[in-house]
């Protein structure tokens, strides 16, 4: 393109024909480069050098007004313009493409928002099994222990009795390894059913021979959904426990409402059969025949309900006391909307954060900005020409001898006495064919003048030469 330039700067050294033939060529070059490269910062620096050997030249040379409008509005325009087409092509292009690409992704993310609501569905019914068919048959291997101890019972019975431990046994296996296959990818927020009181689990559990104490401290408010089923789990769970790891021993409960934050706090007593700290990491030893359900393993139930309290935004704190085990819940009374039924994530809707909220900004900001230049850059070329056009009709109107005072001259006259009748410049674009169609006389030095200010048409030309400071003839060159 620099050498389409330089052959188009040529023309600037022709006296009086400053077109040239491959002005069509460097627009064409420059409409590629605009098509092909996403770069600006080259491509200005490439015109500014252009336009800058084209001025360079122009100045070297000392053409006239004609060439200098050349060199500043047409080989600048056919710099410019063309390119910012380009450009433009080049950007509907990519918008059409980055369309393509957008109805891709968002193919993608709804596969993906589905494969995920399975997934949560999942987790939600592991959820739920845990909590609650979990509990039930813990409670029903604890009454069948405590009925294979009673007096009163045959040796079939207590057999019978061990047979049921031992069935109960196995369905928290095949419930164990269950829940682990259903909760088996990305877990998401359980959603749970609706529950009971607190005070109508601790009573069942009370009929099943565990000793519980339940305590309420601080009015009682009344606690969202979410926060409620949240506090009822960590009960649940906490009493599940404790059965199973620690049979015998003594549960309190404290709730306590203070602020706008509730805490649960489920203490167990050491089991009396071994004396020692029954926690969740290991079972002891049972304190009546027969099998006992085995716990779950890794630790599913504890990271189940720390994820749940983490949900909407409390505190989970689990840990051996005093020979038994404690779990303290720090639930707040109130869960905002962005998060409650999240994970944590930035929600897709509110566009903070998210990849595409960027994408969609720089594209906005790179948009503005080529607007501005599609406006600016044909302006500046406007302005510029219009400058060049004023300076050169300047040049025109300023080089006009009036046909009077053309008829004033007399051949002999001192050029200081003309001095007064001769405008301040002189036509330096007569012709070509004409002057060689009336040369000049041999050793004189002839001035061209415009005969009217017609800026839109050719006009005849006046001719005076001179001999010295004489003038020895004046003529009239037909346009």
């Amino acid at each position: 393109m620099f050498l389409a330039n330089a052959a188009c700067a040529l023309g600037l050294v022709h006296p009086s024909a400053t077109a040239s033939p491959y002005l069509l060529a460097l627009a064409a070059l420059t409409y590629l480069l605009g098509i092909r490269s996403a770069r600006t910062g080259p491509a200005l620096l490439l015109f500014g050098a252009c336009t800058a050997v084209d001025l360079a030249l122009c100045a070297v040379l000392g053409v006239g007004a004609v060439h200098w409008f050349y060199a500043m509005s047409m080989i600048p325009m056919a710099l410019v313009l063309p390119w910012l087409a380009g450009r433009y092509r080049r950007a509907r292009q990519a918008l059409v493409r980055g369309g393509w690409q957008r109805a891709h992704d968002l193919e993608q993310r709804q596969r993906f928002v589905a494969e995920q609501a399975r997934l949560r569905e999942r987790t939600r019914i592991a959820a739920d099994m845990h909590d609650s068919l979990g509990h039930e048959l813990s409670l029903i291997a604890l009454r069948a222990g405590a009925l294979e101890l009673s007096p009163t019972l045959t040796g079939q019975d207590r057999a019978d009795l061990a047979v049921l431990r031992a069935a109960v046994s196995d369905a928290v296996g095949h419930l164990r390894d269950t829940i682990g296959v259903l909760r088996d990818g990305p877990e998401g927020e359980p959603t749970a059913s609706s529950v009971e009181p607190v005070e109508e689990l601790v009573d069942r559990v009370r009929e099943s021979g565990v000793t519980v104490h339940l305590r309420r401290e601080g009015a009682v408010p009344v606690l969202p959904p979410l926060v409620d089923r949240t506090a009822y789990r960590v009960v649940q769970e906490s009493l599940t426990n404790a059965i199973k790891h620690a049979p015998g021993s003594t549960v309190r409960i404290r709730i306590a409402h203070q602020g706008a934050r509730t805490e649960v706090r489920v203490t167990n007593s050491a089991p009396p059969a071994t004396g020692q700290a029954a926690t969740a990491h290991a079972v002891p030893a049972p304190s009546v025949p027969g099998p006992a359900p085995e716990p779950a393993s890794g630790h599913r139930g504890l990271t189940g309900l720390r994820e749940r309290v983490l949900l909407i935004g409390g505190t989970l704190h689990a840990a051996p006391r005093d020979g038994g085990f404690e779990v303290v819940a720090a639930l707040p009374d109130r869960v905002s909307p962005e998060r409650a039924g999240t994970t944590g994530e930035p929600h897709p809707g509110d566009g903070t954060g998210s990849e595409s909220a960027r994408r969609l900004a720089a594209a906005r900001r790179s948009t503005r900005l080529r607007f501005v230049v599609a406006f600016a850059a044909p302006a500046g070329v406007g302005l510029l020409m219009l400058a060049s056009a004023a300076y050169l009709a300047l040049q025109l109107t300023t080089c006009v001898l009036r046909p009077a005072d053309f008829a004033a001259l007399q051949p002999g006259q001192d050029r200081a006495e003309l001095a007064r009748l001769l405008p301040d410049r002189q036509f330096r674009y007569a012709p070509e064919a004409v002057t060689k169609a009336r040369p000049a006389p041999p050793g004189a030095v002839c001035a061209y003048y415009r005969s009217n200010s017609n800026l839109l048409d050719e006009v005849d030309v006046y001719r005076l030469c001179y001999e010295g400071s004489r003038l020895t003839s004046k003529d009239v060159l037909p346009s």
